[in-house]
């Protein structure tokens, strides 16, 4: 297939918290919070351009009350040990801004078809806020990374990495990898959320996402060489600034929660983020529908990080 040309931004309109995983048959399968926060979509493509006119199919629909009754958000499907796997967070009816993690698994080859059962919640070492949930492998050793709110500490949440054992289980330590502390990461909110593996040229690249979710939300990156300890905090050097944020030039406010993916042809690499095309929001941004599913190509500078530019302006 040939390169991907200019992709005509949104890619799925009134979709946060993006997640495309390329798989092995070729097809993109996407996944994102839906503006009611009540359900889990998947939907696919032979292409990124297609994710939007792809027939979303419900993968699984939250209860009325108790344990994922309220808030279903940033839903991520990753492929592991031959069977297909939705991380999502979810609330309470009664308490709708405390999440937890848990877990939906399919073993049909398509997870657009089949049963997805619930596996239950990943346990950390706290009952604390926490959500974003993505998994790595490297070096045959299977990682968590997620964001969550230490009850010791000031904040909203921190990420943090961990082994697995299996993709339903965390093995301990539990280690934060950052903080937000710097001005743009504390805006509204502290927050360090969305976390999203990216591993080339020696190292291993996990962006996430800061402040508050209207403009002022933008992307962070933390780095670590691949041969370090990947649970030492040492081992991760974090971006002073942000790496990818609102650019008034292209009308694109707050991007950011995004996940990595490849061109149709493997050979470019795809930003996948949402964003807004405007800067005031009435109300709480939360419930503000339009954070759009967007993508563009990027590149890398000469010292071997990656380089996302600006957020590309929509289609004419």
């Amino acid at each position: 297939m040939p390169k991907v040309g200019t992709l005509n931004n949104p890619i799925v309109e009134q979709r946060a918290d993006p997640w495309v995983y390329k798989h092995t048959d070729g097809f993109y399968y996407f996944t994102a919070s839906v503006p009611e926060y009540d359900r889990i979509e998947v939907r696919r493509s032979a292409t990124i351009q297609g994710l939007g006119e792809a027939e979303p199919v419900v993968a699984w629909r939250k209860y009325e009350e108790g344990p994922m009754s309220a808030n279903i958000w940033a839903p991520e499907i990753h492929y592991m040990d031959g069977k297909w796997y939705i991380y999502y967070a979810a609330a309470r009816a009664d308490a709708i801004f405390d999440h937890r993690m848990y877990v939906i698994e399919n073993e049909s080859k398509n997870p657009l078809e089949g049963h997805w059962i619930e596996k239950g919640q990943v346990k950390t070492d706290w009952e604390s806020f926490s959500l974003d949930a993505t998994s790595f492998e490297h070096k045959g050793q299977r990682y968590y990374v997620w964001a969550q709110r230490d009850p010791k500490i000031v904040g909203n949440s921190n990420l943090y990495i961990a082994k697995m054992v299996n993709p339903l289980t965390i093995e301990g330590p539990q280690i934060m990898i950052t903080k937000p502390e710097y001005d743009w990461e504390t805006i509204g909110f502290l927050v360090n959320e969305g976390a999203a593996v990216l591993k080339r040229n020696g190292k291993i690249f996990i962006s996430y996402s800061a402040s508050a979710t209207d403009y002022n939300y933008c992307m962070g990156l933390l780095s670590a060489d691949e041969n370090s300890n990947l649970l030492d905090p040492a081992s991760w050097e974090k971006s002073e600034t942000p790496v990818f944020q609102t650019n008034e030039e292209t009308s694109q406010y707050g991007p950011g929660h995004n996940s990595f993916t490849v061109s149709e042809d493997g050979s470019q690499d795809i930003l996948i983020y949402h964003a807004r095309n405007y800067r005031e929001i009435e109300g709480d941004p939360l419930w503000d529908p339009n954070r759009h599913t967007r993508a563009q190509v990027f590149t890398w500078n000469e010292d071997g990080t990656p380089n996302f530019g600006v957020p590309a302006e929509d289609a004419k």
